[in-house]
């Protein structure tokens, strides 16, 4: 355990921003889990609003060093890839089902 001022004062600030930093990597967590569940529920609509929510989260955690830098950059582009993936497929069931002339 520290027993000078300093380290005892940097103990408690440490405490305090692993608390802080840990809430925000929750919330960015639950945006992502958002995204993938209206993924998987085929609302595409609904998950590219989510998307911009789950990236701007991220980007910030990025931006004060929560998370890695490639880390949130990984994240949103699988997310973007999946929500194109998904848009890719729908418009292509459509063109299928639509009447040939």
């Amino acid at each position: 355990m520290a027993n000078h001022a300093s380290a005892l004062k940097r103990a408690r600030q440490a405490k305090r921003a692993t608390a802080r930093n840990k809430a925000q990597v929750s919330a960015a967590r639950t945006a992502v889990k958002k995204v993938r569940q209206a993924l998987s529920e085929n609302k595409e609509d609904e998950a590219r609003k989510l998307l911009s929510t789950a990236q701007s989260l991220l980007a910030r955690l990025a931006k004060k060093g929560v998370v890695k830098k490639g880390n949130a950059a990984r994240r949103t582009s699988r997310l973007a890839g999946r929500i194109a993936a998904v848009s890719k497929a729908a418009s292509a069931a459509a063109s299928a089902e639509a009447p040939k002339s």
